[in-house]
């Protein structure tokens, strides 16, 4: 899809990702020219000198003719070492010398990194840095940085161009794809309308030629370079992709993308091409060699056969549409097994920091990866709160519930409960093990990948290069660098012991119904973000925050720096803050040679051959750079040349910048106010994944509730509890009776309802369960969300919520017992009870209400509370549904509260010295919540308490046979040897 964007004065303005930019040029120094002269120097030492010196001093070691059996036996001498050393010198030196040639090769060519000479390790490593430091005052130096120019590079060959239609509906390829649509913009039109001009020149005879030319530094040559050096506009680009495509090049490939260009590729340019470099009458010119004099002879006769194949096609109707470039590196697409999405895609747009539009935030809803990340490292936080604060009470629980979110942390919880997608997070969390693990398998190396793309529930992985048939159930793609793996496929995946081999992999934005997947740690440069401060700084956040929480990936470091929010308490031991980009420098300078060193002591190429192996969980983790501020001058400088080998050492750099010229950048990127993320040389026209300030707040906000603060952590007794009262309490005298009473601990039953007729009654059950669930309110989208988790539309929606409001029925007053309070929220009525209810306000009446004050009444609560613990929550609900329990933490609230419960109705039993009945409590408590420690504890003392050692001996050896290979835990295992000291003997005979 083309694009068109001005500039403040109303005028076009180049678009920001161009080629890389290359580090700014500085003027040789002496230096450079002595580095240059000892490298002359050492190579001539080394390749002529070492073997003149031994023809010299030793002569030729071997043995004029073929060895006899005498000459084996004869005595061996001094003279025999010298030779046998001398023999090993010689292999030595064949095997350095075919190492600076094939070094001298690879630099002079200009083409993608030298062969590796087999065995050669520090000697090719060696002739690199001789022959480097030898061309380091020639340009020939810089091909030795590797760049864009090789990414996504297929096999020789052309795909078969899908529809046009087709090519619409999907999004570019990573690599120089555009979107042709419909709607094509005014630069499309222009293009194409120079196109045809140029195609009409080129029969009038006036045809010119370029010749691609190899890389120097960081610097490719690509198509808009060479329109805007040859034809005034880099938008021209596409005359030249037309006049082009599909010809054989020298090398026999084809040019099939516009951006994917090699070098000794030839070009042939429109009429009012101009420049020194062109190529008008390669026969009479005296600078062009003959080679290449009878290539362009060759390539031209190629353009009139093209040409005429090409009209033949246009009069079969082929279109106008530019399908090639819109469509032949894309994902292909399976029909959806579904009509409806998840979520709309987020329309991030302009942050705003007064509130959230449409009543929940948009963006969270449209990431479904990154929202499914934040809210399952928010629940493990809860959890662990919850834990933490059971294991540290003292006869009673603190901060049973955790805060109820208000304001705009409860909007970004509602949406992060609409838009997360977990299920698509385990699938793409088990593709990738399971690919890593196939290849484990068959003895073969991880592939790089730059991007994958999840279309349909289908994966597509992009290869940096071809890298064969991929290992079953994945298949390839369209073509030899696409990998593909179909949802249902994934399905078959279970959980496996493999290191993850993507986890830079993050989301950068949506196109119609594919998301694409950067992987960070793979790009060879750095890749830079421009557009304003504001809109920056949300794509920032979004990228932090899902490489903070995303599924994917097991250990990773994310150093921030330039952030005005602190994102840490989204996962203080992922993320880290730096103050300055003089500190990121220092910092990532140590880490960039510990790497170096590391990879070549463990004999690795690159990091992903370390994340196989025995080594897998021990290093090899990503670290990745999120640099908000622009480096200015040397820093930058610095920080390109640092970067220039990350990608081998598993670390990746993201780096705002005002203007998006940035040294050493090897991917430019833009985001718009219109929330727009745009790449054009690569293709790429997203709409931008993004968390604006306003809900980076939020978000933080949540996190930090959840931890149990110095105010819950505080105190015990009556002051500890005083932060366990309950969000709902109800009346547990008779005068309380409900009008609605649904049993969710154990069986689900309700009382006071009858039972929907028909296909939708497990459906009200299941919405009804969820509303008791959360008596503070969920919001219709939430609602849905859970019910539907595919997705559903408002008027299914609405019209469940009618007869769930219908079933419910009215107060004796006519309001409704399901309504909406002012947020839009459906809540129940105070008379629609469940049990959980009950048993947290018997549980709360007996400790801090009137319980506190008469033991009579606290012992009867503590029973009837107990009494109603009939099993797990909901132990009857059918399989597939119910799925957003695992959003929840009532999971590992409800055994807390029943082992709370148990604890205090053991007290009050063993205050007056009723130890049975303090053992009949624990037990039943044990029966909801066998793994707290606590009941344990309690249970050993009652049952020494008694007095009688073979119970106690049967206890310990039912706490050791429920610990399993974990074991007893530290303070239970010191309480047995103070309690039954020779208990580890005894158990083999109690068994």
């Amino acid at each position: 899809m083309a694009r068109t964007s001005s500039s403040s004065t109303g005028g076009p303005s180049a678009p920001r990702n161009r080629t890389p930019q290359p580090l700014p040029r500085r003027r040789r120094s002496f230096g450079d020219f002595f580095k240059a002269f000892l490298a002359f120097v050492a190579l001539a030492a080394l390749v002529l000198g070492v073997p003149g010196a031994l023809a010299y001093a030793v002569g030729w070691p071997l043995p004029g003719g073929a060895p006899s059996l005498d000459w084996l036996q004869q005595e061996i001498t001094v003279g025999t070492f010298i030779n046998v050393l001398t023999v090993v010198v010689w292999l030595a030196w064949a095997q350095f010398t075919a190492c600076v040639l094939v070094e001298v090769k690879a630099a002079l060519s200009g083409v993608g990194m030298p062969n590796r000479v087999p065995g050669a390790g520090g000697s090719q490593l060696l002739a690199r840095q001789l022959v480097a430091a030898l061309l380091l005052v020639g340009a020939t130096a810089a091909s030795f940085a590797p760049g864009l120019s090789q990414f996504g590079q297929s096999l020789e060959g052309n795909q078969k161009p899908a529809s046009a239609a087709s090519a619409q509906q999907t999004p570019g390829g990573l690599f120089g794809q555009e979107q042709a649509s419909s709607a094509a913009s005014a630069v499309a039109e222009q293009a194409e309308q120079a196109a045809a001009h140029a195609g009409s020149s080129a029969k009038d005879g006036d045809t010119k030629y370029y010749r691609i030319q190899p890389p120097e530094g960081r610097h490719h040559d690509s198509m808009w370079e060479i329109a805007e050096r040859h034809l005034g506009d880099g938008r021209r680009y596409k005359e030249i992709y037309q006049l082009n495509k599909d010809r054989e090049q020298p090398d026999g490939s084809r040019l099939s993308e516009a951006s994917l260009i090699r070098p000794g590729w030839i070009m042939e340019m429109p009429a009012d091409a101009h420049g020194g470099e062109l190529v008008e009458m390669p026969d009479e010119s005296p600078k062009v060699s003959q080679d290449v004099k009878e290539q362009i002879s060759d390539y031209a006769k190629s353009g009139d056969q093209a040409k005429e194949q090409g009209g033949g096609a246009k009069e079969q109707g082929g279109g106008s549409t530019d399908r090639d470039t819109a469509h032949i590196t894309v994902p292909e697409q399976r029909p959806s097994e579904s009509g409806q999405q998840k979520a709309p895609v987020a329309s991030s747009g302009s942050s705003d920091s007064e509130g959230f539009s449409f009543g929940l935030p948009e963006a969270l809803i449209g990431a479904p990866l990154l929202a499914a990340g934040l809210l399952g490292a928010l629940g493990r936080r809860r959890r662990h709160a919850l834990w933490q604060s059971a294991m540290g009470a003292v006869g009673g629980r603190r901060g049973m519930e955790p805060p109820t979110p208000t304001g705009g942390a409860a909007d970004v919880q509602d949406a992060l409960l609409v838009g997360a997608d977990p299920e698509g997070v385990r699938l793409l969390d088990l593709s990738l093990r399971g690919l890593a693990a196939s290849l484990a398998e068959e003895s073969r190396a991880l592939p790089t990948v730059y991007a994958a793309w999840l279309s349909n529930g289908d994966l597509h992985l992009q290869l940096a290069q071809p890298a064969g048939r991929p290992p079953a159930p994945w298949q390839l793609g369209q073509d030899q660098t696409f990998w593909m793996l179909a949802r249902t496929d994934a399905e078959r995946y279970e959980d496996m012991d493999t290191a993850a081999p993507y986890p830079g992999l993050v989301s950068l934005g949506t196109l119609d119904d594919s998301r694409l997947l950067l992987n960070l740690e793979a790009v060879p440069g750095v890749v830079s973000l421009s557009g304003r401060e504001s809109d920056r700084a949300a794509v920032f956040a979004s990228v932090a925050a899902e490489l903070a929480t995303n599924g994917w990936s097991d250990r990773m470091t994310i150093t921030l720096v330039g952030f005005g929010q602190d994102l840490t308490p989204l996962a203080p031991n992922r993320l880290r803050h730096l103050d300055d980009i003089e500190a990121l420098i220092e910092t990532m300078e140590a880490e960039t040679r510990q790497r170096r060193g590391a990879l070549g002591a463990a004999g690795h190429d690159s990091v992903l051959t370390g994340r196989t192996g025995p080594a897998q969980h021990t290093r090899w983790a990503p670290h990745l750079v999120l640099l908000a501020a622009e480096p200015a001058g040397d820093d930058a400088v610095k920080l390109a040349e640092l970067a220039a080998d990350a990608s081998r050492l598993g670390i990746g750099y993201l780096v705002g910048t005002e203007s998006g010229d940035l040294p050493g950048a090897a991917w430019e990127m833009e985001i718009t106010p219109e929330g727009k993320l745009l790449a054009p040389l690569l293709g790429l026209e997203l709409e931008a994944q993004a968390l604006p300030e306003a809900q980076q707040r939020a978000v933080v906000e949540l996190f930090v509730d959840a931890d149990p603060g110095e105010e819950g952590a505080s105190g015990s007794g009556a002051s500890g509890r005083g932060a366990a009262t309950p969000p709902f309490l109800v009346d547990v005298t008779e005068q309380g009776r409900p009008a609605v009473y649904a049993r969710l601990v154990g069986t689900y039953e309700i009382i006071g309802l009858d039972t929907p007729d028909g296909e939708r009654s497990p459906l009200m059950h299941e919405a009804l369960a969820l509303l008791l669930l959360h008596r503070e309110g969920v919001h219709p989208r939430v609602l849905a969300s859970a019910l539907w988790p595919r997705g559903v539309t408002e008027d299914v929606r609405d019209a469940l919520v009618d007869r769930l409001r219908e079933w419910l029925g009215t107060e004796p007053d006519g309001e409704a017992r399901l309504r909406a309070d002012r947020s839009g929220r459906l809540t129940l009525a105070k008379s629609v009870v469940s049990d959980l209810d009950v048993l947290r306000s018997l549980y709360h009446e007996a400790t801090q209400g009137r319980g506190a004050n008469s033991r009579a009444v606290r012992g009867r609560m503590l029973t009837d509370a107990l009494v109603l613990v009939r099993g797990p929550l909901l132990s009857d609900r059918p399989q597939g549904r119910y799925a957003w329990l695992t959003h929840e933490i009532i999971d590992a609230q409800l055994p807390l509260l029943v082992a709370d419960i148990g604890l205090a109705l053991s007290e009050f039993h063993l205050e007056k010295g009723r130890a049975e009945k303090a053992i009949e409590a624990l037990n039943a408590a044990l029966n909801s919540a066998p793994g707290d420690e606590r009941l344990w504890n309690e249970l050993l003392r009652g049952t020494h308490a008694v007095g009688d050692p073979a119970r106690l001996q049967q206890v310990a050896a039912d706490l050791v046979a429920r610990s399993g290979a974990r074991g007893v835990p530290p303070r239970t295992e010191a309480l047995l040897d103070e309690l039954l000291p020779a208990w580890r003997s005894g158990l083999s005979a109690v068994g």
